[in-house]
């Protein structure tokens, strides 16, 4: 299995910088690189076949490079690619290794626009796809002749299922199975889907590893038996990312460790906090003792981040919900996460397991908690849990 070389701490101070000069990597602008002679042109395009190097702005340059290298160290994996956004990424990947006639087998409560890909683009390209439960001890049932691949996102960014990678890797490898990832939860620290036994990550590097609410990006990273046809794809279909991106995906990877920690503690100590709330029927988030992934987080993962869903008492309307919500003061109401910044979103039940297993909840709201006071993020949602009464 794959290893990182060094400290992660130390790998995310010092990977990708240049080896003298700058701190950073300088943001590297251009589309024609120039050689001195023919043969050197010739030579270049013959390499670039097998190796990574400078020859045309659309391949990329040494900001992008810098940012790749720091990403495959993080990650333990042989090599990665960067897209323009995570589904991009998400996206290339499945159709890089995906053929008409091939079957994909994907965990329910993937990001949602995952699904609608793999509904429409993938089966309009004669690739079919099966949805499993993530809670589903006997999944590989669903496993066929025809499979090229399992995708899953362990753990969910809704509900937070984990799955058992290692034990999932071993009977897709041993079928001749690729399995892969989305480890935007993970933010390539705190979680290592390579070194459990996937052949690929995917990152929304949008998230934690940008940090900052600034850029949108995404990355895949490949064992080396995979990498080629990641590599393949790429330029088949002409996937670049600006360098001014990756410079800022770069530079918010230099405080990653510190911002996470901080995210984790405080959404922790909500967490806690809203477990005893009479109005909160479940708290989700696996740092939490009591979540039912608790033990496979603190056999996998080495840390949280500010991610928590709640559940509230079926009881309550949805109405009083959305009212206490419109009236927080502390946390925007937003799609993403991964910032500073606090934010709630509704939960549309269709995208997680409870679509088509078991009780349906109550209200569920996504919370992530940010860099704010987490006493002044508390007595925020005090006020909405007190309107509930």
């Amino acid at each position: 299995m794959p290893t990182r070389s060094r400290s992660p701490l130390t790998a995310l101070a010092r990977a990708g910088r240049p080896l003298s000069g700058w701190a950073n990597p300088p943001i590297i602008k251009g589309s024609t690189y120039l050689f001195d002679t023919v043969e050197s042109w010739r030579a270049t395009g013959q390499r670039r076949q097998t190796e990574r190097v400078l020859s045309y702005g659309a391949r990329g340059n040494e900001t992008v490079f810098a940012l790749e290298d720091a990403i495959t160290e993080l990650e333990a994996g042989y090599r990665t690619k960067l897209f323009p956004t995570g589904l991009a990424a998400i996206a290339m990947m499945l159709l890089a290794y995906l053929r008409s006639g091939d079957h994909l087998l994907v965990c329910d409560g993937i990001y949602g626009p995952v699904s609608r890909l793999c509904r429409t683009q993938l089966a309009g390209y004669g690739i079919d796809t099966t949805f499993f439960d993530p809670t589903d001890q006997d999944w590989s049932r669903y496993l066929r002749p025809e499979t090229r691949m399992v995708y899953v996102e362990s753990p969910g960014s809704l509900i937070y299922d984990m799955l058992d990678l290692p034990a999932m890797s071993k009977v897709c490898h041993e079928r001749g199975i690729l399995l892969a990832a989305d480890n935007t939860w993970g933010a390539s620290l705190n979680y290592s889907p390579l070194a459990l036994g996937c052949d690929l990550s995917v990152v929304a590097a949008t998230k934690y590893l940008g940090g900052h609410s600034d850029v949108v990006l995404g990355s895949v990273t490949a064992s080396e038996a995979c990498f080629n046809r990641l590599e393949a794809i790429s330029v088949n279909l002409g996937q670049t990312v600006a360098a001014e991106d990756a410079y800022l995906v770069l530079r918010g990877m230099r405080t990653l460790a510190l911002r996470l920690q901080r995210h984790a503690e405080s959404a922790l100590y909500m967490a806690d906090w809203l477990s005893r709330q009479p109005a909160i029927r479940t708290v989700y988030h696996p740092a939490l003792a009591s979540d039912p992934n608790h033990a496979l987080w603190l056999r996998d993962a080495r840390g949280s981040n500010g991610l928590l869903t709640v559940e509230f008492a079926p009881s309550i309307p949805a109405s009083a919900i959305e009212r206490g919500i419109d009236a927080l003061k502390m946390y925007g109401i937003g799609a993403s996460w991964g910032g500073y910044e606090s934010l709630v979103l509704p939960v549309d039940i269709n995208r997680t397991r409870f679509a088509t297993h078991g009780e349906k909840p109550g209200y569920l709201l996504r919370i992530h908690i940010g860099l704010e006071d987490r006493k002044e993020l508390k007595s925020d949602f005090e006020n909405l849990l007190r309107g509930l009464d």
